[in-house]
């Protein structure tokens, strides 16, 4: 553990949103928040020295700010802020690499439509192995202590065909901070329907249901018993995972979702279920990458 949390700045409400999220989530763990700003290399003509000035102490004005609003919230919270350079996603995600969690704010489609998932969060996303947690400014004008994402419960959705170990270490530890329960959701489609026979038998079907329910009591067993405080509500769905998720999302504090670490340079990052949250859920958004 890296005992930090990080968050990003670029100015944006949302990202504002995101550094005052940071913050009560480094006041749960204990531990220093850094706030970083990356500032984009490009190359510029000698004429444009006075721009990047103008620049310079704007990025630092917007540190300093930011800084003290959260000192104010948080007067115990050891608090860093630097400028970074270089490509915005390599820079974050570099600075993620010495993080527990990296916070970043996303712009807001509404409190339907949920995020607009830009390429520098999907770029930082895909290019770290830490937690990276989406937060959107609230809409309702909510003060900072009673910003979006601090209270209802965690919710996390789980694939018994693969090792979730590293996504439920997650949702139980954030649900053991925060003293609030965990949903842990599965969904599961019945076989398809060969021809035109009749459809899957009713008692067959729910045979099927008590099955994977039980593999999901036994998935999630050990962390129960690692936290034994947090209540566990293991619940079995029969249809798309991203949309029970994204239901389930209304009313959470946080909504955490896997990615598979994926080494190669091309092709997607994010998985189909993780995109679709992204963009559509109405809550706080962890992904943690797992093999």
């Amino acid at each position: 553990m890296a005992n930090l949390v990080t968050a990003g700045l670029d100015g944006s409400r949302e990202s504002v949103a995101a550094a005052r999220w940071a913050a009560h989530e480094a006041d749960l763990r204990g531990v220093p928040l850094a706030l970083v700003h990356v500032e984009e290399w490009l190359e510029r003509p000698p004429l444009a020295v006075a721009t990047t000035e103008v620049q310079r102490q704007w990025a630092q004005a917007l540190l300093r700010e930011a800084s003290e609003e959260i000192k104010g919230l948080y007067p115990e919270l050891e608090i860093t802020a630097r400028r970074l350079s270089g490509i915005p996603a390599t820079a974050l995600a570099h600075a993620a690499g010495s993080s527990d969690m990296l916070v970043l704010g996303s712009r807001g489609l509404g409190a339907i439509a949920g995020f607009i998932l830009g390429s520098i969060g999907a770029g930082t996303i895909g290019a770290t192995d830490q937690p990276v947690v989406l937060v959107r400014a609230p809409h309702d004008g909510a003060t900072p202590a009673e910003g979006p994402g601090t209270d209802g419960p965690i919710v996390t959705g789980v694939d018994i065909g693969r090792p979730c170990d590293a996504l439920l270490s997650f949702a139980f530890d954030e649900a053991a901070r925060r003293g609030c329960a965990l949903r842990v959701l599965h969904s599961w489609a019945p076989p398809p329907v060969v021809g035109y026979g009749p459809g899957l038998d009713p008692g067959v079907q729910e045979e099927i249901g008590r099955g994977i329910a039980t593999a999901v009591d036994e998935m999630i067993r050990p962390w129960c018993e690692k936290y034994p405080s947090v209540p566990v509500a293991p619940e079995v769905f029969i249809g798309q995972s991203a949309i029970q998720l994204v239901d389930a999302s209304k009313g959470a504090a946080l909504v955490v979702v896997g990615r598979r670490i994926r080494r190669s340079a091309y092709g997607t990052h994010i998985g189909a279920v993780a995109h679709a949250v992204l963009h559509h859920a109405a809550a706080p958004v962890a992904v943690v990458a797992h093999e």
